[in-house]
């Protein structure tokens, strides 16, 4: 019995927009969906040249009855559908009947086909909607479809095509989704004779994210099951330490198809905020099941976006599924310190679980020799707690008890880090001491090409007779200046010649980054990584990468294409810590991504940015006098730096006459 029929004129005027077949992999995408919304439980694809020559998807589904083959290729013909009101509850993924007739018209299309019924299939040729064969063939239950030379009557178009290798990722990507949307179904891609990706459709979804993305990207997920007003959410999450500096990760479904969403985007998000470090988002693929006559997928050409009777419930499922999921399986976990044993008596000496601390002699062996962010600590100037032998602590305002306390076997805290640095912090004024030691005598007219540092470039001296700084704060030359400290963590005050100069240490210290990767851009200083960083991407970000490995390793970056959208991280610039260079790397990937038709010098300016972001200290860090010293003197050396790389300025002065106005200290 006939399936496919032709829809009337009315409800073919109520599809949204006409399929359009812009490349190979929207030629996949169609044909997959089909095998699917066939039944089909194992789908092989096999492309060649990124499927621009050579596109085979086999199925084992029900297969086309004989007189439903050539009525398939015509427009508006399809079994999903007979009148319009079926287009409020669409519970297929094709529905349009658009795909075979638009595919055919550009390409050389050939059909084997059998349903369970015949005892023969059918074999049928169409080349650019013309049919040329007709006939019938042993086959196996199923389809097979082959589409060769795509655009051979459209050389226009043809040209339009990317690299093969382009193509070719950009149907991985394709395949990736529906994969993970369908677990219970077996996917295998077979690319250029090489088989890249094989899915067990066993029905479980960490099975078919492990094949897609990797046992890495598996490993940091954390399971995702709720269901609230009638909407059932269910997959994975990243945990918050594994999140990524993009979005390219977030895979959401609706009903087995893959859509963009911005309300479950921001859902997901909003639960994980607090718990997400900011400028991170988290990873998921998230599957989302509810009523179809609750959703309209027939808004979108490509079926990418749908739209919801109501928002509210699919925000709230997604939010609170994800929030329960954080609570359950990344609650934070009870530290307990090891209790305090005895105390040393020798002065300056305490012995905390048997580790003898000199608090002087510790705190002089502080140098300011690398540029990096201390450890923030909160301050309990007030009652603090002293603590015994039993690990209890107890409220004391009376110091003579304290004293008391200590001689009956009470013992005190280690100092805060506020009281450590005061005791051992000379007065700033010029640059700091290369140590804390007591006897130094502070050096105003040092060079800095007489210190090394790792971080911070160093290139113009400070000059030894300097100008005034100018009014529009053009340059950054000092005559004298004092250093008075710091303020919210983040800028740097300094007294010069009669102006009160505030830094912005993160902006200062990117743009002084920058300017040294600009200046090595010929001979990159990098270096190699004692244990390679496997680093999975989405097919679009690999891609990208995998195109740029020349210029990543002009910026430092060594990159080895490990296949299947993993690249292995070999060396990365020596400006970078461990722990920022896949972070950076990530961000890196996301923009070459957004920007693959933008020009070189364009990109490497990007990546260049992102290092100096990413390896220059932040706002909010809490660093050592030396430290915030050492940038003041680097930043005096280099007067011709104003602006971070993004535009942002770097210092801005207030001139005494203008505080002492404020103060009614003189008159205008």
């Amino acid at each position: 019995m006939s399936k496919v029929k032709l829809l009337d004129k009315h409800t073919a005027e109520l599809i949204a927009a006409g399929e359009v077949v812009e490349r190979p992999s929207s030629v996949v995408k169609e044909l997959v969906e089909n095998c699917i919304d066939a039944g089909a439980s194992v789908i092989t694809v096999e492309i060649k040249h990124g499927g621009s020559s050579y596109i085979r998807v086999t199925d084992n589904g029900e297969g086309f009855a004989p007189d439903d083959v050539p009525t398939a290729f015509l427009r508006h013909a399809t079994s999903k559908i007979r009148v319009g009101t079926d287009l409020d509850s669409i519970a297929t993924l094709g529905f349009r009947g658009e795909a075979l007739a638009s595919i055919c018209a550009v390409s050389k299309m050939e059909l084997i086909t059998r349903t369970a019924e015949s005892d023969v299939g059918v074999h049928y040729v169409i080349e650019g909607s013309d049919e040329v064969v007709n006939e019938e063939i042993g086959c196996a239950v199923g389809t097979t479809i082959i589409v060769r030379e795509m655009f051979y009557n459209t050389p226009a178009r043809r040209k339009f095509l990317k690299s093969d290798k382009t193509e070719g990722n950009a149907i991985a990507a394709v395949i990736d989704r529906v994969a993970l949307s369908h677990p219970e179904i077996s996917f295998r891609f077979v690319r250029e004779g090489k088989q890249v990706l094989l899915t067990p459709g066993d029905g479980k979804l960490r099975s078919a994210i492990h094949a897609v993305y990797g046992r890495e990207f598996t490993s940091g997920l954390i399971p995702v099951k709720y269901s609230y007003n009638n909407v059932s959410v269910e997959g994975f999450v990243s945990k918050p330490v594994n999140s990524r500096p993009n979005r390219a990760m977030q895979i959401f479904f609706i009903n087995g198809r893959y859509v963009r969403s911005n309300t479950m985007q921001r859902a997901l998000e909003e639960a994980c905020k607090g718990a997400v470090m900011i400028g991170k988002f988290p990873a998921c693929v998230l599957g989302i099941s509810l009523d179809c006559s609750a959703v309209d997928v027939n808004v979108h050409p490509a079926k990418l976006e749908v739209r919801f009777t109501e928002e509210k419930p699919i925000y709230e499922a997604v939010y609170f599924a994800v929030k329960s999921s954080l609570a359950e399986f990344d609650a934070p976990r009870d530290v307990e310190l090891p209790p305090v044993r005895k105390v040393n008596t020798a002065p300056n000496m305490h012995e905390y679980s048997g580790v003898q601390i000199n608090l002087h002699d510790s705190m002089r062996s502080q140098k300011p020799d690398h540029f990096t962010p201390a450890v923030s600590h909160h301050e309990e100037e007030r009652n603090r707690p002293v603590w015994n032998g039993e690990n209890n602590a107890e409220k004391v305002s009376d110091p003579g008890a304290a004293v008391h306390m200590r001689n009956a076997g009470f013992v005190p805290p280690p100092p805060t880090y506020e009281e450590a640095v005061r005791a051992a912090e000379p007065e700033i004024h010029g640059t700091l001491p290369p140590d804390f030691s007591e006897n130094e005598q502070v050096i105003v007219s040092e060079k800095p090409e007489d210190r090394e540092h790792p971080a911070i470039a160093q290139e113009k001296p400070a000059p030894d007779v300097v100008t005034e700084i100018t009014e529009n704060t053009d340059s950054f030359i000092m005559p004298e200046y004092k250093i008075v400290g710091e303020i919210f963590n983040t800028y740097i005050l300094v007294e010069s010649g009669g102006e009160l100069i505030l830094i912005d240490k993160h902006a200062a210290h990117e743009r002084l980054i920058y300017e040294r990767l600009l200046r090595q851009r010929e001979n990159p200083d990098s270096q190699m990584l004692l244990t390679p960083i496997p680093i999975t991407l989405d097919k679009h970000q690999y891609d990208a990468v995998t195109q740029s490995i020349e210029l990543l390793a002009g910026a430092g970056f060594e990159v080895e294409d490990f296949g299947m959208g993993t690249v292995l991280l070999r060396s990365v610039p020596t400006i970078l810590s461990g722990d920022d260079a896949e972070g950076a790397f990530l961000e890196i990937a996301g923009q070459l991504r957004s920007g693959q038709t933008s020009v070189t010098t364009e990109k490497i300016d990007w990546i260049y940015h992102t290092i100096a972001c990413k390896s220059a200290v932040k706002g909010g860090d809490r660093n050592l006098p030396g430290e915030l010293a050492e940038l003041v003197l680097t930043l005096i050396g280099n007067p011709d730096v104003r602006y971070c790389p993004h535009g942002r300025p770097i210092f801005v002065s207030l001139k005494q006459r203008e505080i002492e106005k404020y103060f009614g200290r003189i008159q205008s």
